[in-house]
């Protein structure tokens, strides 16, 4: 009888108690005055930092952290070296993470200003053999290892693909996408929603639209687009961009300077 009314209070108990929390993204979980980085999935962490512009002022820039089974990698650096160590420093001390390598998604300061931090931690960096040759033309830091049209990460023993889709933002753009959690990557290919064209000094507008078109093609189960400046959405951002650059004005030339 004991064992009887021992069980039911049991099932009684496991009952009334509380469901386990549910994580609601985002969260913010770091600010400081250089960085801050929110978390947007289970393993997606967008990092954010700041860069002056003699044309914008201050200008938000995002990348993106993957993680998995304790390693992480970082795509485009945060500006400089200062935001490059804090967010590594929070990477590595804060959450445990191993920093396995970080890819700039293209050659100008948003994407690689930090990596002589990432070299100086032994980090392995990746690019395209584009942003590499673009990088040295501008005596900008130099990525380590290139590729040519595309390469394929692990973290966790989850894939990650970095790859080039066409000319844009620049000629040299890539994207990321981490198929496990549907995230992609844009970096400044891709505009937030209600964004202007921005910078167009080395872009190809009239290739725009149909290289964001091909990555919509190749990845239809997008769900989480991370553009490289701005708010992150859906694969609304995609149309988006493809709508804003599709129709040439009178005057906005292949290397125009933002209005």
């Amino acid at each position: 009888m004991k064992s009887f009314l021992f069980v039911l209070s049991a099932i009684y108990l496991a009952g009334c108690s509380a469901p386990p929390k549910q994580v609601v993204f985002p969260q913010e979980l770091f600010r400081s005055e250089e960085l801050v980085v929110t978390q947007v999935s289970e393993n997606a962490f967008i990092h954010t930092s700041y860069l002056q512009t003699d044309d914008f002022g201050k200008v938000a820039c995002n990348g993106l952290v993957l993680t998995g089974g304790g390693e992480a990698f970082v795509f485009d650096t945060p500006t400089d070296d200062s935001s490059s160590e804090v967010l590594l420093q929070w990477l590595e001390s804060s959450r445990g993470l191993q920093v396995k390598g970080v890819v700039p998604t293209h050659f100008h300061k948003d994407c690689l200003g930090g990596l002589p931090v990432f070299a100086s931690r032994g980090i392995p960096s990746y690019a395209s053999h584009q942003t590499i040759a673009f990088a040295v033309d501008n005596n900008f830091a130099l990525p380590q290892y290139g590729f040519e049209d595309s390469l394929y990460f692990q973290v966790g023993g989850e894939i990650i693909l970095a790859k080039h889709f066409g000319q844009g933002h620049t000629e040299d753009n890539v994207v990321v996408y981490f198929p496990s959690e549907e995230v992609l990557f844009g970096g400044c290919l891709i505009k937030e929603l209600g964004a202007q064209k921005g910078y167009l000094g080395d872009a190809n507008v009239s290739a725009w639209s149909q290289t964001v078109e091909n990555i919509k093609e190749r990845f239809p189960d997008v769900k989480l687009v991370v553009p490289g400046h701005g708010a992150y959405g859906d694969v609304g951002l995609l149309d988006y961009t493809i709508e804003l650059f599709r129709t040439r004005h009178f005057g906005e030339g292949r290397h125009q300077n933002a209005n």
